[in-house]
């Protein structure tokens, strides 16, 4: 969808210049009157001719180079990454879900930090305990995404659907069997590392709640908050499940 707003806005952008140009009230190029206007006149519009159809390419049709994920370091490289496998269409809902974790998760970040923020001195213990489990709650839903990507990778999108395609017609049952259990593993991890990402967004949400609530209390107190003890759990149980 994204693409398709450039692309609009590029043809905006190049109408909006070719009429400023020929307009009398403005540049006033045209044909006829000089050389050089006219020379000036046949190269804008080349220029935007070619504009277009270059824009076309570049937004409509160029495959965008795929990033290593071990390169992948920032929240953009993430969701550039993620946003590649979109074309695989059994898992087109599946990448647009990953993309909004990615995007509510930055947001549920900034604002805890804003609360914190507000409520806290950075100096002081109880702003230090939020603010690492805030991070380390980051570091998992980013973790669960770049195992996705890791799976997305090595998945074969044209011998899935062959195969999905052909059903067991062309291959032995046997075969055909292990082949859709290899598949359905890979769909089934992605699906699985999203609800646990789900997991984790409830979490912030209910830990922001938390805090908001409470007026008053000691850094002690923190430990044994509900929702800080569920966290902890999650992230104790998701570090075990990914070894």
């Amino acid at each position: 969808m994204t693409r398709y707003i450039q692309f609009f806005a590029l043809i905006l952008g190049i109408v909006a210049v070719d009429v400023l140009a020929f307009s009398p009230g403005f540049a006033g190029l045209g044909f006829g009157e000089s050389a050089f206007q006219t020379a000036l006149s046949v190269t804008l519009l080349f220029g935007s001719t070619l504009a277009l159809f270059y824009g076309s390419y570049t937004l409509l049709f160029k495959q965008p180079v795929v990033l290593p994920v071990k390169q992948i370091e920032t929240h953009e490289d993430y969701v550039e990454a993620l946003s590649f496998y979109r074309r695989i269409r059994i898992l087109e809902e599946d990448i647009t879900l990953g993309l909004s974790q990615l995007n509510r998760m930055k947001k549920k970040k900034e604002t805890l930090m804003n609360v914190l923020h507000q409520r806290f001195d950075p100096g002081e213990l109880s702003f230090k305990k939020f603010a690492s489990v805030a991070e380390e709650v980051e570091k998992l839903l980013y973790l669960n995404i770049r195992s996705i990507l890791n799976r997305l990778n090595v998945f074969d999108e044209a011998d899935y659907a062959s195969m999905m395609k052909s059903k067991s017609v062309n291959l032995p049952q046997k075969l055909f069997q292990e082949k859709t259990k290899v598949y359905n593993d890979y769909l089934t991890y992605v699906k699985d590392s999203l609800h646990t990402n789900e997991e984790i967004l409830l979490k912030l949400d209910q830990l922001l709640l938390e805090i908001s609530r409470l007026d008053s209390f000691e850094a002690g107190d923190i430990e044994q908050m509900p929702c800080m003890q569920e966290i902890d759990q999650l992230i104790k149980h998701t570090k075990l499940y990914r070894q």
